[in-house]
């Protein structure tokens, strides 16, 4: 579904992708993970059009999407759940999952009403906060509304960007529990992921990055049990 080709970005002369190759299978949950600094989120915001590409391609469903404007890569059936959540502190939860049905149609309205009840019953919190300021929500119910916002534009492909990052045991369980649900029904995901030992337990497939690069790739549970990532990213 994603192919990334020896891509490269830079921030000013300071080089922070070095000719990366990944994929993410349609049907499959990837995961990229890697300490922080490894290029990551920069890949991401790459791959969505928020950093442009010095070199490489970044090809979607056959179709050649390197360096669109964000709002086109939408369009075309990627969404992201940024780090950090990022979500509009001011605005309601309900305001929050409107914006992110922004590049649909207004004929698609019936469609849009079915895809919030959908959120609405992957996390039931956000309807009963519903008229609550998303900034007065709880660190776990942010990232349920992040990704719910995700979810509205119907994406055929989720990218989240470190969805576990400051989150209580229970609540990273809770979210990850969503992603499976997610999984079956046939959404494909890419995750990045600091905890290797989830991001690995959760994935199909896996890259691990290092300082700009893919050091290593292969089915996930065979890098659960690699020896190197054992000994640096799974202590």
């Amino acid at each position: 579904m994603l192919r990334v080709e020896k891509l490269s970005t830079f921030y000013g002369n300071i080089q922070a992708l070095r000719e990366i190759t990944i994929r993410a299978r349609r049907g499959n949950i990837t995961t990229i993970i890697g300490a922080n600094g490894a290029g990551k989120t920069t890949l991401l915001r790459t791959v969505t059009g928020l950093i442009k590409a010095r070199n490489g391609l970044v090809i979607y469903e056959d179709r050649d999407i390197t360096n669109l404007q964000p709002n086109r890569i939408v369009h075309a059936g990627i969404s992201m759940v940024p780090q950090g959540r990022q979500v509009f502190g001011d605005m309601t939860v309900a305001e929050n999952l409107a914006l992110g049905a922004y590049v649909r149609r207004r004929k698609e309205r019936a469609e849009v009403r079915q895809d919030l009840d959908m959120v609405f019953g992957l996390f039931p919190v956000l309807e009963e906060r519903r008229k609550q300021s998303a900034g007065t929500l709880s660190g776990g119910e942010q990232q349920m509304l992040a990704v719910g916002r995700a979810l509205m534009s119907r994406p055929r492909l989720l990218l989240l960007d470190e969805p576990s990052m400051g989150l209580a045991p229970k609540v990273i369980q809770s979210i990850f529990k969503t992603l499976h649900r997610l999984h079956e029904q046939g959404l494909t995901i890419l995750l990045v992921e600091q905890d290797a030992k989830i991001a690995l337990e959760t994935a199909d497939y896996g890259y691990v990055m290092r300082t700009g690069r893919v050091a290593l790739e292969g089915p996930a549970d065979e890098l659960l049990e690699n020896e190197e990532v054992k000994r640096i990213y799974l202590g």
